[in-house]
């Protein structure tokens, strides 16, 4: 677990989410009867454990989850998708996207010729809340709207893939079979503008430049790119000069 207790996370509800849904998957009306992924199910759960706020309708649409005029959306790819419920909810209702982003993945995987499956092992790679922004920016024009929040659960999954990838190893290029959490990490709310500032490493210099974001967040360029390009949009950061085709940021004032 992370250094300090997240007043929001409740471990033994999630456990108890994961457990619901696994005995599901297993009863005669599974995930795969309902079209739903892992994932998803165990999330919206571990957020409504009572499913009579599930799948409620709201105008032409259908809300993952409603409780008491709030709507909850799930998402763990794809924001785009999200534009027309938008359109439709923000209006009239708050509405909170649930992304969740595998913190620590266990890999197994299964041959697909002889259904054999491997031990887990550990993946190398770490998930940060960093995972976040090519997705925001698929949702960039809602962002400035008070109505709009953002949860972000950082998981442990347990992840299966098919070696049916392009790669000598066919591990390149694989599809995955699903991801199964097994553990909650941590949690991130953003809930105001101001909360976007969790894009902003701490480690940044008062000043800096795309290359200085990328080095102190550690994404690729282009998350880096996205990231400022959000964040200044949304007034948070400033640009206040240039270093050859590079600007030079530095926080807001309202925000250093």
């Amino acid at each position: 677990m992370p250094d300090h207790k997240n007043p929001y996370i409740d471990e033994a509800l999630f456990l108890r989410a994961c457990d619901y849904v696994r005995g599901l998957e297993k009863g005669a009306m599974g995930i795969g009867t309902i079209g739903e992924k892992t994932i998803h199910a165990i999330m919206k759960y571990y957020y409504a454990p009572n499913p009579a706020y599930h799948e409620r309708k709201v105008g032409s649409f259908v809300a993952d989850i409603m409780v008491d005029g709030e709507i909850l959306e799930i998402q763990t790819r794809a924001f785009q998708n999200l534009r027309r419920k938008l359109e439709a909810f923000l209006p009239e209702h708050d509405v909170t996207i649930i992304y969740p982003i595998a913190h620590t993945k266990w890999l197994s995987w299964i041959d697909p010729e002889t259904g054999e499956v491997t031990k887990p092992r550990k993946s190398p790679k770490t998930g940060t809340i960093y995972r976040l922004v090519p997705e925001l920016y698929k949702l960039k024009m809602y962002l400035s709207s008070e109505r709009l929040h953002f949860t972000i659960p950082l998981i442990d999954v347990q992840e299966t893939r098919i070696l049916d990838g392009w790669s000598a190893n066919r591990k390149r290029g694989s599809h995955r079979s699903d991801g199964v959490p097994v553990g909650i990490f941590d949690e991130v709310r953003i809930n105001t503008r101001e909360d976007y500032c969790v894009l902003l490493p701490d480690n940044l210099p008062i000043e800096f430049t795309t290359k200085d974001y990328k080095r102190a967040a550690h994404v690729t360029d282009g998350a880096a790119s996205t990231a400022l390009n959000i964040l200044f949009s949304l007034g948070l950061v400033e640009r206040i000069g240039k270093q050859g085709n590079a600007y030079i940021y530095c926080r807001c004032e309202a925000e250093k």
